[in-house]
């Protein structure tokens, strides 16, 4: 059992919680700006400052208390990421309240079986449309407030707790660092979903152990653009520290990015790989359109040369050093000014992001920080820092952090920000957790010498061959995603004779190879599972991922499905996971048909 572990820098006062820097802030740096908030859908900008936020969190937590709210209760929110998520997060901490998390594209059943289950007394959504499907429940919900209304949510809270004899400082103080903070429900690719009971103390051991590792990335004046669903602990997290270390914040819609970051300029994104990928391919397109793809490419060759160098002793040679301040001039500088021009780092997690790409963005001028972790553990174990970066692992434990890998490959971690326990199932917290305090992360795992983590795959997801070989598919995965044109890879096999793909298409990327290609750009994807162009790009890309496993796990055949996956579909988790066991039921004829052998191509 091989086991990694990193001392803590900081340990957390019993008496603190979620609203201590909050406090700290507005007393002695009022005039930090916290916020960026927008108004008119992006087209007018305002600075919220320490106090000011500080006043309209106890604002809305008076009227949460006038409304019944007590110390303890459970208060949802189902919306997208906006400024008024943090706000009304914070006044539900305010007013002793406990969080519960609801993903905005949650279904009826979803949102019912959160509510009940956490016995939520009050939920507040975005819009009238959460607003009727949430009143149709009948579950225990004493009140609904509609943030998007002619009287919306902050105002309605307001004007409860104007006047109102409330003292929002014992209530705020009450709370300790062992008290129980919020509920955030996992993304359910296996089933239910399970309520994960985070701490104030774990939430605050995890950003206060990272915040000084990464003093470039999170500081006084720094600007991180949030755009990750809240109710996703990765964005959550990436809040919290935001405030702790009076980064300022702003909320966007990611449909609208392209707009919104040359306003903000953020010096610090943090996002999950596949919104790295579109970077690059919607990069890579526009070269190619604009005839420039060859320079791209040498372009991109010359990121990665450059980034590996860094690496090495002594750094990039002198040559290099010119064929890359040359491609700053003609190509990186631009993807930056997309990005908005003064960012320099960025967060990935949520998934693996591949070297490849890793080496690129850093290559550019923007180092990802490539993180691990679990809704369960707060969410951060494991971090790549400033000091301490190898490009394509998930870093070292974050201080305070000791991970292991077991006899059976599985990494196992412990530490301050690993969660107490499920919400109302004790034999599913048994599953996972120890006598020790030991949490059993499901994933299959290395650690080299240097304390350096690589994830190589899903211990649930680990696929028997019929000849009795184990394949772990995320590797593959992970190259055939970085495809513009492939939105999910999805290896299978289990029990089959060779390791088969079914490949979902990105939407978005295909109307701009249909029209490069000759082609309609409106051609359904279902009329191009045996297009013989696509077929051979793709075919490409398989190869490449062919050449990176054993014979024995290479994929063998593939298919094109005729149909993107979706959320909507209930085929993909709200933080942008297959769900795996829902795809193989939905598409088995698609799996079949990789084995018979007198359809399926052959690539043997």
């Amino acid at each position: 059992m091989r086991e990694f572990a990193v001392p803590p820098v900081v340990t957390v006062p019993d008496e603190d919680n979620t609203l201590t820097a909050l406090w700290d802030a507005a007393e002695n740096h009022p005039a930090s700006i916290l916020f960026m908030r927008t108004f008119d859908g992006g087209a007018t900008w305002r600075d919220v400052t320490s106090v000011e936020f500080r006043a309209q969190v106890i604002a809305a937590a008076k009227g949460l208390a006038a409304a019944g709210i007590q110390p303890g209760d459970r208060v949802a929110i189902m919306s997208a990421t906006r400024y008024e998520w943090t706000l009304l997060d914070y006044a539900i901490w305010a007013a002793g309240g406990v969080t519960v998390t609801i993903y905005e594209t949650s279904s009826a059943d979803q949102a019912k079986f959160i509510l009940e289950d956490s016995g939520a007394v009050a939920v507040i959504v975005e819009d009238a449309e959460m607003t009727a499907m949430v009143e149709s429940l009948g579950t225990q919900v004493k009140h609904v407030w509609t943030i998007d209304a002619e009287h919306g949510a902050i105002d309605a809270l307001n004007e409860l707790g104007a006047g109102a004899d409330v003292d929002i400082e014992e209530r705020r103080t009450s709370r300790r660092a062992d008290d129980l903070a919020t509920i955030v429900y996992t993304s359910g690719t296996t089933g239910r979903p399970k309520g994960c009971m985070l701490t104030h103390r774990n939430l605050l051991a995890d950003i206060r152990n990272v915040i000084p590792e990464v003093p470039g990335v999170l500081f006084d004046g720094a600007r991180m653009l949030l755009f990750l669903s809240l109710a996703h602990v990765l964005a959550r997290i990436l809040q919290l520290a935001g405030i702790e270390s009076r980064t300022t914040i702003a909320h966007a819609d990611r449909t609208k990015l392209t707009k919104i970051m040359p306003v903000v300029k953020p010096t610090t994104l943090l996002a999950i790989p596949r919104v790295f990928e579109k970077v690059y391919a919607g990069a890579y397109q526009k070269a190619v359109d604009g005839g420039k793809g060859a320079i791209f490419e040498k372009a991109a060759a010359c990121a990665k040369e450059y980034s590996r160098a860094l690496d090495k002793p002594g750094g990039p040679g002198l040559a290099l050093k010119l064929r890359h301040k040359l491609f700053d001039l003609l190509v990186y500088g631009k993807i930056r000014a997309a990005i908005g021009g003064e960012c320099n780092s960025a967060v990935s997690g949520g998934a693996a992001l591949g070297p490849e790409l890793g080496h690129f963005f850093r290559g550019i001028g923007v180092t990802i920080y490539e993180g691990y972790g679990l809704t369960e553990t707060s969410p951060v174990l494991s971090l790549n820092l400033q000091t301490a970066i190898k490009v394509g692992s998930i870093g070292r434990p974050t201080p305070g952090t000791a991970l292991r890998v077991a006899d059976d490959g599985e990494l196992q971690a412990k530490g301050p920000q690993v969660f107490p326990g499920y919400w109302n199932n004790d034999a599913a917290t048994a599953e996972v957790l120890d006598a020790d305090g030991w949490f059993s992360t499901g994933d299959i795992a290395e650690i080299d010498d240097d304390g350096y983590v690589t994830i190589t795959g899903r211990k649930k997801d680990i696929i028997v061959t019929a000849g009795g070989k184990n394949v772990a598919p995320g590797p593959l995965e992970k190259i055939l995603d970085a495809h513009p044109l492939i939105a999910y890879a999805m290896v299978v096999g289990e029990g089959r004779p060779y390791i088969g793909c079914l490949i979902s298409l990105d939407g978005e990327m295909l109307r701009d190879w249909l029209t490069r290609h000759g082609k309609d750009a409106d051609t359904p994807i279902s009329a191009l599972t045996e297009d013989p162009e696509l077929l051979t790009e793709l075919q490409a890309k398989v190869d490449e991922a062919n050449r990176t496993v054993s014979k024995a796990e290479q994929i063998k055949q593939f298919r094109v499905m005729p149909v993107e996956l979706s959320e909507d579909a209930g085929e993909i988790t709200p933080s942008v996971k297959v769900k795996r066991h829902v795809v193989m039921e939905k598409y088995s004829s698609e799996i079949n048909a990789l084995y018979d052998t007198a359809k399926a191509r052959r690539n043997e």
